[in-house]
C-alpha cells in the first residue's frame, strides 16, 4: 500500500469512529451555519470587487450526464434573465471517490431525468446511456467549439447524443473536430476547475464560492443574482420552471404505501422528515419506515469537498423548507447503534417514524448525543411507550438483520443513498423507487397520478 492509500485508509477509518465525533461535529456545524453562509457570500463579493472581476457564472457541462441535458436547455433563458456572463466548462469523468455504486448511479440518473424532464417541459429522448464512440464524438465537437457558440452547439450535440443520431454528430465534426489529445487536455482542465470550486459532477453552476447543482438548485442562484440587482426583467419567471399538478392535500379511499428509508447521520434525511410527516398527514398513504445504516457505517467514504457541499446544500434546503439545521451532533458509531437497537420494538408499537423523526431533530437541531441512555429513555416515554418494554433491547444486536434487509430492499430499487422512498399500491404491487429529498414533489405527483388513474402501473 502506498503512502497516499495508507493516509486515505486511516482517514476513512477515523471518519467512522465514535471518538472522531468532535471533529466531525465541528465540521458539520461550520458548513451548515447560516452565519457562515452569509459571511462567505459577503466575502466573495468583497473580493470580486477588490480584484475588479466581472460577474461571471461558471457552468460545468458533461455530455453523457442526463442532468446536463436539462441544464443546457435552460441556459438561454437564464442568460437572458440576468446581467451576468456565463462561462461554459466541459468536464469529464467524476473522481471515483465521489460516486458510490457507479453502475446503479448511471441507471438511476437516466431514469430520474426521464421522469422529471416532462415537468420542466424539456424533451429528454434518452432511453439508454450513449455509447463510448458517440461520447467521444460529442466531446470532440465541444472541445473545438468557441465559448460564444458553446451553448447553442451543446444543445444540438446533446439531443443528437441522446437520440444516438451519429449522422448529426458526424456533420458537426466536419467543421468542429478536436483530436484525442486536445479532448483529453480540455476535459482535464475542466475537471481541475470544477474540483477547485469544490464540486464533483457536471450539470452544475458556480458563482463566487457557491455551487448550484442542476435544475434543482438553479433557483438558489437566481435568487442570489436577483438580490444583487442583476435581474434584467421584471418578470419572476424562473429560467427552468417546474410545472406541478399534485394538490397540497389529497383525499381518497384508495391507499398508497410509502416506504421511507432514512439514515440517522444524513442531513438530507433530516431535511426530508418534516415533509414526509406532512405527506402522511395530507395524502392517503400508509407510511412504512425502514431505516438503514449511515453510509459511513456501511464502509463508504465521503471526500472532504463532497462533505462540505452536502452539509452546506442540505442547510440551504432546510432553510427553504423551514426545517433548519441548527446544532449538529453526529451519531456515527455507538450513538447510532444504541438508537437503532430500540427501533424494531418501537416500530412494532406503531411509533417507528415518530422515533426516527425525534432522533433526527436531536442530531440536527438540538445537538444531542442520541446514544445517551437517559435521552433515549425520556424519548421513549414521550412517545407514550413503557421504557421497561423496550429497554431490554438497548445495545443488543437484534436490529442488525432488520437494517440489512431494509438496505437490500432499498438497493433492489436501484437506490443506495438516503433518504430513499418506495411507492406501491395498497397490495404491494407496482413499486416505484425514488432517491432523495429533492424528489418529494415527484412522490406527490405519482401518488396523485395513481389515485386519479385507479392505482395503475407507474410510467
Amino acid at each position: 500500500m502506498n503512502l497516499m492509500n495508507l493516509i486515505k485508509s486511516i482517514r476513512n477509518f477515523m471518519s467512522r469512529r465514535t471518538f472522531s465525533a468532535n471533529v466531525r461535529n465541528h465540521f458539520m456545524n461550520k458548513y451548515s451555519s447560516y452565519d457562515y453562509f452569509i459571511a462567505n457570500r459577503v466575502e466573495a463579493e468583497k473580493n470580486r470587487l477588490i480584484e475588479n472581476r466581472s460577474q461571471e457564472v461558471l457552468y460545468f457541462h458533461k455530455v453523457d450526464d442526463p442532468y446536463s441535458h436539462l441544464t443546457i436547455n435552460c441556459v438561454d433563458k437564464f442568460i437572458s434573465n440576468y446581467d451576468v456572463s456565463i462561462k461554459p466548462i466541459l468536464v469529464g469523468l467524476e473522481n471515483p471517490e465521489t460516486v458510490h455504486e457507479p453502475t446503479l448511479y448511471d441507471k438511476y440518473c437516466l431514469d430520474d431525468v426521464k421522469r422529471i424532464a416532462p415537468f420542466y417541459n424539456i424533451n429528454f429522448p434518452g432511453t439508454s446511456m450513449p455509447s463510448d464512440e458517440l461520447i467521444t464524438k460529442a466531446n470532440s465537437i465541444l472541445t473545438a467549439v468557441d465559448a460564444d457558440n458553446f451553448i447553442k452547439i451543446a444543445q444540438t450535440v446533446s439531443f443528437a447524443l441522446w437520440t444516438s443520431d451519429e449522422l448529426a454528430l458526424d456533420n458537426l465534426l466536419k467543421t468542429l473536430n478536436a483530436n484525442k489529445e486536445e479532448v483529453v487536455k480540455k476535459l482535464n482542465e475542466g475537471n481541475a476547475i470544477r474540483n477547485s470550486k469544490g464540486y464533483y459532477f457536471g450539470s452544475a453552476f458556480y458563482y463566487e464560492n457557491e455551487c448550484y447543482w442542476g435544475v434543482d438548485r438553479l433557483p438558489y442562484l437566481e435568487k442570489r443574482l436577483s438580490e444583487l440587482n442583476l435581474k434584467t426583467k421584471e418578470s419572476d419567471d424562473p429560467a427552468c420552471p417546474l410545472k406541478l399538478n399534485a394538490p397540497e392535500q389529497l383525499s381518497s379511499t384508495d391507499i398508497i404505501n410509502l416506504t421511507y428509508y432514512p439514515s440517522l447521520n444524513s442531513p438530507y434525511t433530516f431535511v426530508s422528515s418534516k415533509r414526509v410527516k406532512q405527506l402522511r398527514d395530507h395524502y392517503p398513504i400508509n407510511l412504512i419506515t425502514k431505516p438503514v445504516l449511515p453510509m459511513l457505517m456501511r464502509g463508504m467514504t465521503i471526500p472532504t469537498h463532497k462533505g462540505v457541499y452536502i452539509v452546506s446544500d442540505a442547510a440551504r434546503e432546510g432553510r427553504l423548507h423551514k426545517h433548519e439545521i441548527k446544532s449538529i451532533y453526529s451519531p456515527i458509531g455507538k450513538p447510532a447503534r444504541a438508537a437503532f437497537s430500540l427501533f424494531p420494538s418501537i416500530d412494532a408499537l406503531g411509533q417507528g417514524f415518530e422515533y426516527i423523526d425525534e432522533l433526527l431533530k436531536a442530531s440536527f437541531q438540538e445537538g444531542i448525543n442520541i446514544g445517551d441512555k437517559d435521552y433515549l429513555k425520556d424519548l421513549v416515554i414521550s412517545l407514550g411507550i413503557d421504557w421497561n418494554i423496550v429497554s431490554k433491547d438497548l445495545n443488543s444486536s437484534n436490529w442488525k438483520k432488520d437494517l440489512d434487509n431494509n438496505l437490500s430492499d432499498m438497493y433492489s430499487g436501484n437506490c443506495w443513498g438516503v433518504p430513499s422512498f418506495k411507492l406501491t399500491n395498497e397490495d404491494g404491487s407496482n413499486p416505484y423507487y425514488v432517491w432523495g429529498q429533492d424528489r418529494i414533489w415527484l412522490i406527490k405527483e405519482e401518488i396523485n397520478r395513481r389515485i386519479k388513474k385507479g392505482t395503475q402501473s407507474p410510467l
